[in-house]
């Protein structure tokens, strides 16, 4: 028997039907080891080596799915095991792990496929390889900046209540703030325009040319010939059309335009695209092309590259030829194996597995998306659309300046043919009237006067933020989609309608805490500084650079700059130190807080005063410092599950209310909270940790009196829940124990 084992089980079905009998086809469900979750963010390392972490499960799930993938290989007899993780660096990264899991099989080997077609997956079989340890250790150093930077930021932006920091998420925040901050600094400017339709063409009133006086420009000195301040002259040229009631063609200019058809998807741009035409978010546009590629009806959905190969271009080339004609085949894009600087260019573009199949997927969504995917393959391999265009200049009795508009119409669909579905009905006629100069064109309805402002720049979408992550190169085709879900589980950014909107956290982590780290060294969290480390990245999987010396080069690096944005912090007070220095001095007279200010107010403390003004309340106990809100809420919880009437436990201190109760660690808050855990800690163990110790006592088939032993227990009615949490910890460990050695 023959195993192949996969990243997703949504592909199985397939593939186990082009291998038939022998065969046994499974899937690992994603990581199945990866960095220690609660580990420090730095470990050791020889000078020319990487560190080696201790790689550890990402759950129990994970560990319990490979252990009885290796009891059934076993018992199944497998001879011959294939990895067949997705193509990419992670894939790569999870087939390392694997091989390392399962190195006590005699042959263990690597396979990839960019599609999942009987073709492509018999081919990999037939054409096994090494793990390819350059893309592994791209992912293992990306794994530890991603760590180091997490870990130290993180805990450092928890001084202003904030919850995480990331290397690529958090620039990524910057360009929403800093959107933000443009609208909230917009002035909107007034302006006038005057449209005049004419045969169904909007032609408008050319004001201003770009050396006139009064020419309009708006605030990034961008000229516009149609608009102008001057509400007398508008109003002036609106009144003089409306009384001639028609225009004479002064110029015609003939044109023609050709509108070339785009490359085949790549990731960005499927997302993008299905969420302008089809309307849909990018979490949903992922998760229908994954069932797709699953389904075996698209190529791999992770890619930067637009390249396809060669029978498929030649399949659909052959398709469009026979369909529409030899006229609608162009010279085709896509063919280029050139790769730039920026991209992941493992694979070739998105496009139909079978490029002949114009409509598949189980699903209204699955079709409308397959068809997006196919018409863009399709197109690029089309003929330019060809449209005749007249730019037309027009004058108007009473009416000083031009009246100016364009006429176009469709002389060849091409490419757009098989984007019918989206584009809607296409002018494929010149106007009636004709071009010829001193022609009369009458006014359709009366010349409108607009009045408007300009607007403020737009917010970012799910779409343009991942242009922006692309056109600043800090984004790759794997963190799209959850750099967005990261901003909004971490409540940084939020919808409104389609637009991401900073929240007052995200504005404070991007404007207040993110400086800290934009040292004369090194800018940590700028756009340029994440896309040169997504470079090294790119360079380690390329094998262009040593993956220990790039891992050097940035722990170094990142120490000075950390260090420097602790030294920064110091300049001003955090948070947290101006809301505990305000809940001491609520306790005091007004005398004796403007003694300890100084006369000072709270905005013009450096850190270093407030750190100080601390340290002296602490040491001479001038005040009772009040509870946080923290302790206050920890108390009442804590008093509630254990069905206590907080009134007499106040009483038994002494003390009325909560109000008198002091805070910090030696305060009566913090007394009481100690004395509450320890009684919580020796109340009867709850229903559930009984009912868990029973169930793991049973599947070890042990005593329950030699488990009893461990905490010094006699019977299983009278354990603590504190006893209860230490035997629970030491029967799972027995459990893993005796699960590893069976392996």
């Amino acid at each position: 028997m023959k195993l192949v084992i996969l990243e997703s089980g949504a592909k199985a079905k397939t593939i186990k039907k082009y291998l038939g009998k022998g065969w046994i086809v499974d899937a690992c469900n994603g990581h199945v080891q990866d960095l220690p979750v609660n580990n420090k963010a730095m470990w050791a390392y020889k000078d020319g080596e990487l560190p080696n972490p201790p790689w550890s499960w990402t759950d129990e799930k994970a560990e319990r799915k490979l252990l009885s993938m290796m009891n059934k290989a076993s018992k199944s007899s497998v001879n011959e095991i294939f990895i067949a993780t997705d193509p990419d660096r992670e894939g790569e990264f999870i087939a390392w792990r694997l091989k390392e899991i399962l190195s006590d099989f005699d042959s263990i080997q690597r396979i990839s496929f960019n599609e999942i077609t009987k073709d492509a997956v018999m081919s990999a079989i037939s054409e096994p390889r090494n793990i390819d340890m350059d893309l592994v250790n791209a992912a293992i150093v990306r794994r530890l900046i991603d760590r180091l930077v997490g870990w130290r930021c993180s805990k450092f932006c928890k001084s202003w209540k904030l919850k995480s920091m990331g290397r690529v998420q958090t620039p990524t925040l910057g360009f929403i703030v800093e959107k933000e901050v443009e609208r909230d600094n917009h002035v909107p400017k007034e302006y006038h325009s005057v449209s005049v339709p004419s045969n169904g063409i909007e032609m408008k009133v050319r004001f201003h040319e770009s050396d006139d006086q009064d020419a309009w420009f708006d605030d990034d000195g961008k000229h516009y010939p149609n608009r102008t301040s001057d509400t007398k002259f508008a109003e002036k040229t609106v009144g003089a059309i409306n009384s001639a009631n028609k225009l004479l063609l002064i110029e015609a200019k003939e044109g023609t335009i050709k509108r070339k058809p785009k490359p085949p998807f790549t990731t960005d741009t499927m997302l993008q695209t299905a969420n302008s035409i089809l309307g849909w978010s990018i979490s949903k546009t992922s998760g229908v092309a994954s069932s797709l590629y699953n389904s075996g009806h698209i190529t791999y959905i992770r890619t930067d590259s637009t390249r396809t190969n060669k029978k498929a271009r030649e399949s659909i080339r052959s398709h469009i030829s026979g369909k529409l004609g030899k006229e609608y085949l162009g010279l085709g894009i896509g063919e280029s194996g050139k790769k730039k600087s920026n991209v992941q260019d493992a694979h070739e573009a998105i496009r139909p597995s079978e490029p002949t199949i114009e409509s598949a997927g189980k699903d209204v969504d699955e079709k409308k998306l397959y068809q997006l995917i196919w018409s863009r393959f399709a197109a690029s391999q089309m003929s330019d659309s060809v449209r005749e265009r007249r730019n037309l200049k027009f004058s108007c009795d009473g009416v000083k300046v031009p009246i100016t508009g364009t006429a176009s119409w469709r002389t060849h669909d091409g490419w757009e043919n098989v984007f019918s579905w989206s584009i809607g009905k296409v002018q494929s006629k010149p106007p009636e009237v004709g071009f010829t100069i001193g022609e009369s064109w009458i006014i359709d309805s009366k010349a409108e006067m607009t009045i408007d402002y300009t607007k403020p720049p737009r917010r970012y979408t799910e779409s343009s933020i991942i242009q922006e992550m692309k056109r600043s190169e800090i984004g790759r085709p794997s963190t799209y989609v959850s750099m967005v879900k990261n901003l909004e589980q971490k409540k940084y950014i939020e919808k409104q309608g389609s637009s991401l909107v900073p929240t007052q956290n995200g504005k404070t982590l991007w404007l207040e805490v993110a400086p800290h780290y934009n040292q004369p060294v090194g800018k940590l969290f700028s756009a340029e500084f994440t896309a040169i480390m997504e470079a090294d990245l790119d360079s380690i999987e390329d094998g262009l650079s040593e993956a220990h010396s790039k891992w050097t080069e940035f722990e170094q690096l990142f120490r000075k700059i950390h260090l420097l944005a602790l030294e920064k912090r110091k300049e001003k007070p955090t948070v947290k130190q101006i809301e505990y220095l305000q809940r001491i001095l609520a306790n005091m007279s007004k005398d004796e807080a403007s003694g300890i200010l100084q006369d000072r107010a709270l905005a013009e403390l450096s850190g270093e005063d407030v750190k100080k003004i601390l340290d002296e309340i602490s040491e001479e106990s001038k005040t009772n410092i009040a509870p946080s809100e923290k302790q206050i809420a920890l108390i009442i919880r804590v008093a509630d599950r254990l069905g206590l009437e907080l009134d007499d436990i106040l009483r038994e201190m002494g003390l009325t209310d909560v109000s008198d109760l002091t805070g910090g660690k030696d305060g009566s808050a913090s007394e009481l909270i100690d004395k509450l855990l320890n009684l919580d800690r020796n109340s009867p163990a709850t229903e559930r940790q009984v009912s868990a110790i029973i169930s793991m006592i049973e599947k070890l088939e042990m005593p329950i009196e030699q488990a009893l032993e461990a905490v010094r227990t006699e019977s299983i009615e009278t354990i603590t829940k504190s006893d209860a949490s230490i035997l629970i910890g030491n029967l799972k460990k027995t459990i893993n124990s005796k699960r590893r050695s069976k392996k």
